[in-house]
């Protein structure tokens, strides 16, 4: 049997499920998940393999208008989505306007690659409004499949996986059968502290800090780590750490917790807060953390 391999990238406003979307997809929680948008900073990968397929996933951030260099560098990442993938996903939901990204909209149309439109969350909508909805991005995407779904609900997954599966292209894998992701244990780490405080947080905070795995040292029977939480003013380090540390002390036991879970190891993790001023707009520290 001829073998197919492929990427496949997600891209879609915030908080329209792309991240639920891909753990599912993948079947590990590979990208974090909160309610906030501009969760997810990176672009993240996730490969999925059969014995005659192998599928790479993209998640990529929120669709959004910069206002600072960082959101820069996360646009950047969905404008190369739509370069090189064998296979683009757009997700929206059946609760946002469809007029929120015409520029987008407009350079998938001009795709040659297949082009799926998910319809994500239908569960909190009638039938009739979804085959209503359906009809209209059919018209603003003649091109595309259309497929509803419910992510946190595991209904059509399926139907949508074995459709990339058709879709992929032939080839030979790009990655080794059993590699998950091109992700680091470091960057796990700091997108489990993030997610803690994404949370913990309203407001300003969790756009204002960046998490940087400065130790990464395992042993046999424990992984002992030291993080630092990067923020943008005094005011805000001395939220993070609350009155006599029980903040910062929270956000270290959830953390740990799932950090456990993921590497089925002892955790040993130390955090420290450090005030980094404008660090979302100096492309040193940017480079440095990963963007």
């Amino acid at each position: 049997m001829e073998h197919k391999s492929g990427f496949v990238n997600i891209i879609g406003n915030p908080n329209v499920g792309k991240s639920t979307i891909m753990n599912a997809l993948v079947g590990d929680k590979l990208s974090i998940i909160t309610s906030k948008a501009q969760t997810t900073r990176h672009r993240i990968m996730g490969i999925v393999n059969g014995e005659d397929f192998q599928i790479v996933y993209s998640d990529t951030p929120g669709i959004l208008r910069p206002n600072y260099k960082l959101q820069e560098s996360m646009m950047k990442s969905i404008k190369s989505a739509l370069i090189d993938a064998d296979i683009l996903l757009y997700v929206t939901d059946v609760m946002e306007s469809m007029d929120r990204n015409p520029d987008i909209l407009e350079k998938i149309k001009k795709l040659k690659i297949p082009t799926l439109v998910i319809l994500n969350k239908i569960d909190l909508s009638g039938q009739d409004e979804v085959r209503i909805l359906i009809g209209k991005w059919l018209d603003k995407l003649p091109q595309a499949e259309i497929i509803p779904l419910s992510a946190i609900n595991f209904f059509n997954m399926e139907k949508l996986l074995n459709r990339i599966i058709e879709l992929l292209p032939p080839g030979p894998p790009y990655f080794p059968k059993d590699q998950i992701t091109d992700r680091t244990e470091r960057f796990f780490v700091s997108e489990m502290i993030r997610e803690k405080i994404l949370m913990q947080y309203r407001k300003e905070i969790p756009y204002s800090v960046e998490v940087e795995v400065s130790s990464f040292k395992e042993e046999k029977e424990i992984i002992r780590i030291m993080a630092t939480i990067h923020v943008l003013r005094d005011s805000q380090k001395g939220i993070i750490i609350g009155h006599k540390g029980q903040s910062l002390k929270r956000i270290g036991k959830l953390a740990r917790e799932d950090m456990e879970r993921f590497f089925n190891k002892k955790i040993f993790l130390e955090l420290f807060v450090k005030v980094n001023k404008d660090w979302r707009n100096k492309e040193r520290l940017l480079k440095k953390f990963g963007y």
